[in-house]
């Protein structure tokens, strides 16, 4: 939101002590049906609520003033001329942050609700991670028959969307002479093993001799795809830019015998085990990059 769009808190503090709704009345009797179905959905098998001494559980006291789709006739122009202030400030989305519940008196089936509600503060401009914008609190007095049953304060962010940032560029793999060739077999989508041209030993990852007979002659294999978990981390900390924490990290037994370290995908972090069998495939993150990524079960590839 930009500070040509923001309203002067003493504009929206105006609004404070307003009336949001006047003589409100709940569209519905309380009655069992609702808290029947309130109770199922909540697990809630309190006696209590059933029986012909049932009471409402006491927090349906929102329930109960509830416009639905189609809204309250009882909604004050101040109300309204409160949130089309916030849009024309750019905060044109909302979202509910918290409640408050007061109760007076249980609720008993046939009980009529009525309610008022104001206006009961706005907040100075508050930067969110969702956005920047107000903390609009409503305060709703209900009454039951008449007589006084509950308060209930209502909390909703306005606020300007936040721009989303960029996302950062993965970093780029280090290429020299010693696994350059390494590097444009992945472009190619082909997962190279070097191989000791004295002894025949497989190596990973890619070194300029033999670490079993010192050669430095070499050629290489393309690995099958196959492979299992041999050990795993999942990263949480640090953050970095460019990735999402969670995620898990393997240490790959290839069905060649070499181990490689990349990502295991295809199931979520926690379900990772060691011994889980994985396909190799090949991931793009962006014009010039393509890794080699390990996907959870046998199937797949390329």
């Amino acid at each position: 939101m930009s500070d040509e769009g923001v309203e002067p808190p003493a504009r929206l503090k105006a609004y404070e002590g307003r009336a949001a709704a006047v003589a409100g009345r709940g569209k519905d009797l309380v009655n069992d049906a609702m808290i029947r179905h309130w109770c199922e959905a909540m697990g809630d098998t309190s006696p209590a609520y059933a029986g012909p001494d049932a009471v409402a559980p006491p927090t349906m006291l929102q329930a109960w003033t509830m416009g639905g789709l189609s809204g309250h006739a009882g909604r004050s122009d101040a109300y309204d001329e409160l949130l089309g202030l916030l849009d024309e400030a750019g905060c044109t989305s909302v979202v509910a942050t918290d409640c408050e519940q007061e109760y007076l008196r249980p609720l008993r089936p046939g009980d009529e609700i009525t309610f008022d509600a104001v206006i009961e503060s706005v907040s100075e401009r508050k930067t969110t991670k969702l956005g920047t914008g107000y903390f609009v609190t409503t305060r709703m007095d209900v009454r039951a028959n008449g007589e006084p049953a509950g308060t209930h304060r209502f909390r909703i962010l306005k606020y300007a969307p936040a721009r989303a940032k960029p996302r950062a560029a993965r970093p780029r793999p280090v290429v020299n002479r010693d696994n350059a060739g390494f590097w444009e077999g992945i472009g190619r989508h082909e997962l190279l093993i070097q191989r000791c041209g004295g002894c025949g030993t497989l190596r990973f990852p890619w070194l300029p001799g033999c670490g079993a007979c010192g050669s430095p002659d070499w050629d290489t294999v393309e690995a099958s795809g196959g492979g299992t978990v041999y050990s795993y981390v999942v990263m949480h900390h640090p953050p970095f830019p460019a990735f999402d924490p969670p995620y898990a990290v393997g240490l790959i037994e290839l069905a060649e015998g070499v181990r490689i370290i990349s990502n295991v995908i295809g199931v979520p972090y926690d379900k990772v085990r060691i011994g889980m069998p994985v396909r190799l495939r090949f991931e793009r993150y962006d014009e010039e990059l393509v890794l080699p990524v390990f996907q959870a079960g046998t199937e797949g590839g390329g």
